[in-house]
């Protein structure tokens, strides 16, 4: 199962962050989890400054932007490949 996080604080980037990166695990086929990370302090433990930030099995992918839907599949095939 591929755990995706997305950090920020509910802003409209964050939520289409979350659309478009469960979008990409839709269309991929991933198992996956959602979780949005809105405490400051959680998104701050992260290493992360900017939001909307996109966390893959625990690792930051981007940060500050919302990533492209070709960039998201990237990231879960990547993962899904380690994992």
């Amino acid at each position: 199962m591929v755990k995706i996080q997305v950090l920020g604080t509910g802003c409209p980037k964050c939520k289409k962050l979350a659309e478009v990166a469960e979008e990409a695990a839709v269309e991929l086929g991933v198992d996956y989890e959602l979780e949005k990370v809105t405490d400051l302090n959680d998104i701050m433990s992260f290493g992360v400054m900017m939001t909307p930030a996109l966390v893959v099995d625990g690792e930051v992918k981007v940060a500050g932007k919302i990533p492209s839907g070709e960039d998201l599949i990237e990231y879960l095939s990547r993962s899904r490949e380690t994992g």
